[in-house]
């Protein structure tokens, strides 16, 4: 892909992963008047006519759909309404204005949230379908999930060149670190710097720390999803991710020791869990377009940490 003579819609490019994604394609060479990014307060993309002018604005040939409404379990258990509507009809309004427009090509980023509750560790491509997944999110992941179906109809009844990625979940600067919507990661950082700030003796945190997860850091993510873009179009799904996993309880001990924080980590055994494990076969992406991550995990770790002690200052950050 010529990316100088290209021009992509990246939804969801101010974000946490759009802003790394928009660093990548610059530095692959698109021209910044070649890049489109509909804002939320501009662009409602729930809403088929929102979506026509948001397309209307960009005049895409590609276009990366990232955008979604998502949040921890907390996030997804007082919002499974939404988080299944929103994310459902964003994908479906950006996929059939895609078809209409005849696009070069559409990247659906999905989440490992589809993935059953128990899939077999490594999570791979081809047990996306055996069960049901977590239930605490289980309405963002089954919405996320019938955009892939969506992906593979349209490539086989319309010849959309439409492909689908399943980034494990993410973690770097940037990020959000609101106390209610954030991720594991983010909330652990927060929570032990905000600790260490007023000397307490302890924290705690939700579950019992056995859940095991794996992390990927967000340049490499944007790396994968870049490289994914210009030369894989196949129908099947990809894994985007490190093959590697952590317990719950151990990385809530490592982002203790790497912010200081030296007092008790408690367990509330009255929260979930959410799935009890997260790992990928990330062969795949390295076989289809040679993408392996590259990020050491505490390196990423600690670039996490030293940049939300430099942008803290109230409210989400």
């Amino acid at each position: 892909m010529d990316w100088t003579k290209t021009r992509v819609m990246v939804t969801g490019g101010a974000g946490f992963l759009g802003s790394f994604i928009q660093e990548r394609l610059r530095r692959a060479g698109l021209p910044d008047g070649n890049l489109f990014v509909p804002t939320v307060e501009a662009y409602d993309l729930t809403r088929e006519s929102a979506v026509e002018a948001a397309y209307d604005a960009a005049r895409p040939d590609v276009v990366i759909h990232l955008a979604a409404e998502v949040g921890g379990i907390g996030a997804n258990r007082d919002n499974p309404g939404r988080f299944f509507y929103a994310n459902m009809a964003m994908g479906l309004h950006l996929i059939e204005i895609a078809r209409r427009r005849g696009l070069r090509k559409f990247v659906q980023v999905g989440t490992i949230c589809a993935y059953p509750k128990f899939a077999p560790i490594p999570f791979n491509e081809d047990d996306l379908w055996n069960g049901y997944p977590e239930e605490t999110n289980a309405p963002y992941g089954v919405a996320k999930k019938a955009l892939l179906v969506m992906c593979q109809a349209y490539r086989a009844q319309y010849g959309l060149n439409a492909i689908y990625l399943l980034p494990v979940n993410l973690y770097g600067p940037r990020d959000n670190f609101h106390p209610h919507t954030s991720h594991v990661i983010p909330a652990l950082i927060r929570k032990c710097v905000e600790a260490c700030d007023r000397d307490d003796d302890h924290i705690v945190c939700w579950g019992d720390g056995s859940p095991t997860r794996e992390f990927l850091y967000v340049e490499d993510a944007a790396d994968g999803i870049v490289r994914a873009t210009e030369s894989y179009d196949d129908p099947e799904p990809v894994n985007l991710g490190n093959g590697r996993e952590i317990a719950i309880r151990d990385l809530t001990e490592m982002i203790a020791k790497m912010t200081g924080f030296a007092g008790r980590i408690e367990w509330d055994t009255t929260k979930p869990n959410g799935q009890p494990r997260r790992c990928l076969d990330v062969r795949r992406a390295r076989e289809r377009f040679g993408f392996v991550a590259g990020t050491p995990f505490e390196d990423g770790l600690r670039r996490t940490i030293d940049w939300y002690r430099q942008h803290r200052a109230g409210g989400s950050r």
